[in-house]
């Protein structure tokens, strides 16, 4: 069985390689609740899945993402990534943000993010 620290460095390099999707559906559970900064959070893998998919989707160009810190304890995983890319609505982006995950049965229940952008 996979140690939190393997499969948080599974899901970082899930990601940097294109492939944020196939991390998610391996990764986090069906009840996991995402929050963004003190946003409302959305809840259900379903609903998280379509949030992810449409943020994707909105991308306009990608220039890069980049761990810059990873920290584990018992039953908590949290990632400092750097970002640069363009959105759609938003526009151009470059900024660090927090991800913390907390995990249950070996996959992430609840994931907040907190950022400045």
């Amino acid at each position: 069985m996979a140690t939190l620290v393997e499969k948080i460095s599974n899901l970082n390099d899930l990601v940097l390689q294109g492939k944020a999707m196939e991390a998610f559906e391996k990764y986090y559970h069906e009840d996991v609740v995402m929050q963004e900064n003190e946003n409302p959070p959305t809840v259900g893998k379903s609903s998280n899945r379509k949030r992810e998919e449409a943020f994707f989707a909105s991308i306009t160009a990608f220039r890069g993402a980049k761990p810059l810190k990873v920290a584990v304890g018992e039953g908590v995983s949290m990632v400092e990534w750097h970002y640069d890319y363009t959105h759609r609505e938003w526009g151009e982006r470059n900024y660090a943000q927090v991800s913390v995950q907390e995990w249950k049965d070996g996959l992430i229940i609840r994931e907040k993010f907190y950022y400045n952008a």
